[in-house]
């Protein structure tokens, strides 16, 4: 019991490790985990996200992810009109086994956007990304077989530890690169490709040595009025992600309807579903008004997990807010 106990702790950091990485739903809410040229590609004066997702809360808080971002654009009058240069920040930390399992990341993002035509509604932007990594076992969150009485894990354990938490550090480098184009101020359709772990770096942890697999990630969407009153906007996005010997595939899309299109920043409700193939449903409903969106969706869990998550694959809030001045550049920008 004892042996299968701490392997199944090193399986969820393996899973973390050679399979995934924390990852949303609402991949499109959170832009700079998704693609780091997504950096400074909104329209207005600067963007903060966040964004907190809860998978399989029945199989003992088994992820727990959360983010915030925040990023701006940089030196517009000192670069071409039709182009801009972002920069940002971005803090994320994914707690696993009931918060045993930490990883927290911070990192510094910037990309550059070339445009295309005179007008800046053809863009395509470079990104970096350099993440400093920090991972950390509690070792007092960990229940072994010494301890376990007939009331449960009572007793009291004979495993030494050298200290309460067991940690290490790494340095990660990402990269990516995006088109985006409108054919009207109403319309926008982006493409993207990013490489998270170019470097490959090495996770020294508790006397082994484990090398983090690149994670690539094919992307695209569109969105476009439905009829000529501008009332409803239908958006489309999916996604193709590969790391290791993992893959994952999402596609869905969510009509936009709006309240009063007339006014410059318009109230919108959202109402759509994305589908991650051969996992889960995961219906979206959204509000936005004045600066803000706020979205939610739940993971309706349908692969062969399902009786252990009692389908229950997991709950994620976002919230994006983008200032807007009368001043800045009214350019159509990628949002689902």
């Amino acid at each position: 019991m004892r042996r299968l106990i701490i392997t199944s702790c090193f399986i969820l950091i393996g899973l973390m490790t050679y399979a995934q990485d924390p990852h949303f739903s609402q991949f499109f809410s959170s832009p700079l985990t998704l693609n780091p040229a997504f950096t400074g590609k909104f329209s207005g004066t600067f963007r903060a996200a966040g964004n907190y997702r809860n998978q399989w809360p029945t199989i003992n808080n088994a992820y727990i992810t959360t983010t915030g971002s925040v990023d701006f654009h940089l030196r517009e009058n000192h670069i071409p009109q039709n182009d801009t240069w972002g920069i940002g920040g971005l803090f994320y930390s994914d707690n696993s086994a009931n918060g045993a399992v930490r990883f927290n990341y911070a990192t510094l993002s910037t990309a550059y956007h070339k445009g295309l035509d005179e007008e800046g509604y053809h863009q395509l932007g470079l990104g970096f990304q350099v993440t400093s990594a920090t991972m950390s076992i509690n070792t007092n969150a960990l229940q072994f077989e010494d301890q376990l009485t007939t009331a449960g894990f009572t007793g009291v354990t004979q495993e030494i530890f050298s200290g309460a938490t067991l940690s290490a550090n790494y340095i990660d480098v990402n990269t990516g690169i995006l088109y985006s184009g409108s054919t009207t101020d109403k319309n926008n359709f982006y493409f993207g490709v990013s490489l998270y772990h170019v470097n490959r770096p090495k996770q020294s942890f508790v006397g082994g040595n484990y090398v983090l697999n690149p994670r690539a990630t094919i992307h695209a969407g569109t969105y476009f009025p439905l009829g000529a009153n501008g009332n409803t906007i239908l958006h489309l996005s999916g996604m193709q992600t590969f790391q290791g010997g993992a893959s994952e595939t999402v596609v869905g899309g969510a009509i936009q309807l709006v309240a009063n299109p007339e006014e410059a920043k318009p109230t919108s409700i959202y109402l759509g579903s994305w589908m991650r193939f051969n996992d889960a449903i995961i219906p979206y409903l959204g509000l936005e008004f004045g600066d803000v969106r706020l979205g939610a969706t739940y993971d309706v869990n349908s692969s062969s997990l399902k009786t252990a998550s009692q389908r229950q694959g997991g709950i994620e809030i976002s919230l994006v807010y983008i200032l807007k001045k009368e001043t800045d550049k009214n350019i159509p920008c990628p949002r689902f």
